[in-house]
């Protein structure tokens, strides 16, 4: 399984990097907004530097002519990058094009089974289901990969199903044990995997033990 960082911070970015649990990023314009990032090809390029896995940028044209010259363009910036394409009509025949000129695509924005099994079929390499926004309408977003992992393990498609939209540990934990290949988180909910009170209990008492035992030796030499 593979652990991406959903984010557009460089700080963020390097952390994940130096912890080395983090295999790729994927950004959006929100995203690259949040930062202030006026020059996106040189922002993108400074991440890759950072993290050499696929890095996921998404275009913003929503006609198939568009997004196609974006996507291009975009590819060009590095051998890492993953353009994002979102799940339409016009999408879909983007990423028949795009696979054919042997750009890698992530195919955004998908809520149902079916999106997925159409994106996959047009030749995305990864398909992002957006699990979070799913559970916002009160519907279920592990279902629908778990429905999606399991399409594809049946009619052994190799496009790779990618959890998106992660909102807290459970969701990536759950994801794991679906067998989703991908799983693309906020760094918040990174930390939050990391964090448990029994650790920092432990950790705690063993210097406070430590703590005495250097006393001792002290008061020993004495």
């Amino acid at each position: 399984m593979l652990l991406f960082l959903d984010t557009a911070n460089l700080e963020e970015i390097r952390a994940g990097a130096r912890m080395g649990v983090i295999a790729g990023v994927t950004t959006n314009p929100t995203l690259l907004a949040r930062e202030g990032v006026l020059d996106t090809e040189g922002h993108i390029k400074r991440i890759v530097e950072i993290l050499p896995g696929p890095i996921s940028v998404e275009v913003t044209a929503t006609d198939t002519k568009g997004m196609i010259q974006e996507a291009v363009g975009v590819a060009r910036w590095s051998e890492h990058v993953v353009v994002k394409i979102p799940t339409t009509p016009s999408g879909l025949e983007a990423m028949r094009l795009l696979k054919e000129q042997g750009i890698r695509v992530n195919a955004t924005l998908i809520f149902s089974p079916n999106q997925a099994l159409l994106a996959a079929l047009a030749g995305a390499t990864y398909v992002s289901i957006f699990l979070g926004r799913i559970d916002d309408i009160s519907w279920d977003g592990l279902k629908v990969v778990r429905k999606t992992v399991e399409l594809f393990q049946v009619q052994g498609i190799p496009s790779q199903v990618l959890a998106a939209s992660v909102r807290h540990p459970l969701h990536v934990l759950e994801a794991a044990r679906l067998g989703c290949p991908v799983v693309t988180m906020p760094f918040s909910v990174l930390q939050q995997m990391i964090k448990h009170p029994l650790t920092d209990i432990g950790l705690e008492r063993f210097l406070a033990d430590w703590r005495k035992l250097q006393a001792m030796r002290e008061e020993a030499r004495v």
